[in-house]
């Protein structure tokens, strides 16, 4: 039997309090996740230097990290199903800014990757239910909108650590610079804690497992959702080999950057972030169908051009590649929940699903990139990253040709 709630409501919209609450909280949680996450990719060059391991092992530290959180994702989404979305999304955050803080002070190699990959398995509690909570708090007319606010945040994330750790990595070494993401983590939970509104339309599923592996079966049946899983994959380990060999890129000849000036490369996050929201609202008036390629076009765009030489070209590249790609994410990320829904029900799985495959992607692929690089350089990774768009762009055109359920 399923726990209704005492009042359903039709869903937050722009102006109401408690939609700038869940905004700005969901901003701050994206922020946190996605900051703590990547914090070491800028450090991986200083990682392999100070640890004495390969550009592939170092990597380890993203690519772990993004399994643990992979594979946890695959038990977070059904659990907040019983639990609920918004205890499962504030211990998440919590819990991964206390592992951050240990990071700070690992011992040695194996510790730092032990830790690294567990704070990947407390993290997945936000990412694996944002986007079914979105769907239930927020009207039906903002959903694409208030997904790419969301994803906005964790573009914006993934920027901040970047920088924080590059910058912080000058002036006193990784242990300072991993020191910073988590400070910024640990502010982000209070954020989270404090300001996200209690869910007024979830309903509690019990713990039954027939139910839950109907619902699975469900939503591994349908191809429109089976093609957003692979996009998912292949467009984030595309994108995550490209960053992880771009340090390594610009702290060679003829580059020499250190760790806080390349870092810099990453305020193009800055384009992810008002790509997202714009493709949201994009979707919303021309459909999803119609914006997830055009950003799939402009992401291998963008990663054609970082094959010129001269620097700026090299970061308008990573731009284009950038909006490109978190357009496919914002808009594909929120489809997952409203395709499901309109399906019969498991958004939670279905999320967890998504994103499952968009980690698993990161972390096979982007450890790949390291040696991609060691033994074909800047155009080995770059092929890479091409085959694996190309497949992307096939899906969408696939995608086009499933039942509509949904816009």
């Amino acid at each position: 039997m399923q726990t209704i709630p005492e009042t359903t409501t039709a869903g937050y919209l722009p102006g109401d309090p408690g939609y700038r609450r869940l905004s700005i909280a969901l901003f701050a949680a994206g922020l946190a996740t996605f900051a703590m996450l990547y914090s070491t990719q800028a450090l991986l060059p200083e990682l392999a230097q100070e640890f004495h391991v390969s550009p592939g092992e170092s990597a380890f530290t993203v690519s772990l990290a993004t399994l643990g959180l992979g594979i946890a994702l695959l038990v977070a989404g059904p659990l907040s199903e019983v639990v609920g979305r918004t205890k499962l999304m504030r211990w998440s955050v919590a819990i991964a800014a206390g592992i951050a803080v240990l990071c700070t002070f690992a011992p040695n190699w194996p510790t730092l990757l032990a830790f690294r990959g567990i704070q990947g398995v407390a993290l997945a509690g936000l990412p694996a239910v944002a986007m079914a909570y979105l769907r239930e708090e927020v009207h039906e007319s903002r959903h694409a909108r208030a997904s790419g606010l969301y994803v906005a945040g964790t573009a914006v994330g993934g920027m901040t650590g970047r920088l924080v750790a590059g910058g912080l990595a000058d002036l006193g070494g990784w242990r300072l610079a991993l020191g910073g993401a988590a400070v910024l983590g640990v502010i982000c939970a209070a954020l989270v804690g404090r300001l996200l509104p209690a869910s007024r339309n979830f309903v509690a599923t019990p713990p039954r497992m027939r139910r839950l592996v109907e619902q699975t079966v469900r939503v591994l049946r349908d191809p429109a959702l089976l093609a957003l899983y692979g996009i998912a994959a292949t467009s984030m380990g595309a994108f995550v080999a490209v960053y992880n060999a771009t340090g390594f890129r610009l702290a060679a000849a003829p580059y020499g950057l250190g760790p806080g000036l390349a870092g810099l490369v990453f305020t193009v996050y800055l384009v992810g972030s008002a790509a997202s929201a714009v493709a949201g609202r994009l979707a919303d008036r021309y459909g999803r169908r119609a914006v997830v390629p055009v950003g799939g076009l402009i992401t291998l765009a963008g990663v054609a051009t970082t094959l010129a030489g001269p620097l700026p070209l090299i970061v308008l590249g990573l731009a284009v590649m950038t909006a490109g790609f978190f357009a496919v994410h914002g808009v594909a990320s929120g489809w997952v929940a409203v395709r499901a829904h309109a399906g019969g029900g498991g958004t939670g799985q279905a999320a967890s699903l998504y994103l499952f495959a968009y980690y698993l992607g990161s972390s096979v692929f982007g450890g790949v990139a390291g040696t991609a690089w060691t033994h074909a350089a800047w155009p080995g990774v770059v092929v890479e990253a091409t085959g694996l768009l190309l497949i992307t762009l096939l899906l969408t055109l696939l995608l086009r040709r499933t039942p509509k359920l949904d816009q």
